[in-house]
């Protein structure tokens, strides 16, 4: 296998798309997500104490306290966001070995989540990339906030191992990293031999990664203060619906 143990070139804002198609996944700085998506970088960050009240995940199979997350759904149409109905998270197992299967219903994002523009304005963008990559569709995205704390010592980011999401496209948004180590992201190319390693360490940067063509993970955190936790944004977009127990 061949790996790469450096943090990967950050893909400049105008050649995303063309990273995106030629290695399935691109890194941007915080600078370039506010840029490409319209939103301003003070108004991203003013949406970190959103993360303070995450309610525990009860579904973890593994035993473990470490995450906490909330969970919402929208369809992205033609520069436009709608909010459906709120619904249960569900996989198949070939995705998810350790969660596939089950009806999870987490809460809902907050009505004050919500209601920042900042939120709807990184949906349309994501939409657009989208559809910059797979063609113009409409996109059933699901929206979570996590927080992996080091409550028992360790949090799992992934608790399920490397990979897929059963999706078009994933974006990892790192809100915030506090008092811990570890955390690395990994990047494997779902068809070959190729990864990459690195950890994502700026507020707002993201990972933007093809779900048909790469696998990922990330390393359990360990505390280095107490209170450590990283607090992530992850939404997935999807053409063909979301993912139903019948399919």
């Amino acid at each position: 296998m061949t790996t790469s143990f450096s943090p990967p070139s950050l893909a400049a804002p105008n050649e995303l798309g063309t990273v995106l198609r030629q290695q399935g996944y691109a890194v941007l700085d915080a600078h370039s997500v506010s840029a490409l998506s319209g939103c301003p970088a003070d108004a991203l960050a003013a949406l970190r104490p959103l993360w303070a009240d995450l309610p525990p995940d009860a579904f973890l199979k593994d035993g473990g306290r470490y995450r906490r997350r909330r969970h919402s759904c929208f369809v992205v149409q033609d520069g436009q966001v709608t909010q459906v109905p709120h619904r249960a998270h569900w996989q198949p197992v070939e995705y998810n070995a350790l969660h596939g299967g089950m009806q999870r219903l987490f809460e809902p994002l907050t009505p004050e989540m919500l209601a920042q523009p900042v939120l709807t304005q990184l949906l349309r963008w994501l939409g657009q990339v989208c559809s910059g990559l797979k063609g113009v569709k409409p996109w059933f995205v699901e929206a979570h906030q996590f927080r992996i704390d080091t409550t028992d010592g360790i949090g799992r980011p992934t608790p399920e191992g490397a990979h897929r999401d059963g999706v078009d496209m994933v974006a990892v948004f790192l809100v915030n990293r506090e008092g811990v180590k570890g955390g690395e992201t990994r990047v494997f190319d779902a068809a070959g031999p190729n990864g990459q390693r690195f950890t994502l360490a700026e507020p707002w940067s993201v990972l933007l990664l093809d779900d048909a063509r790469v696998i990922h993970e990330s390393t359990p955190i360990q505390p280095i203060t107490q209170g450590g936790h990283r607090d992530t944004l992850v939404i997935t977009l999807r053409a063909a619906g979301f993912q139903e127990e019948h399919q």
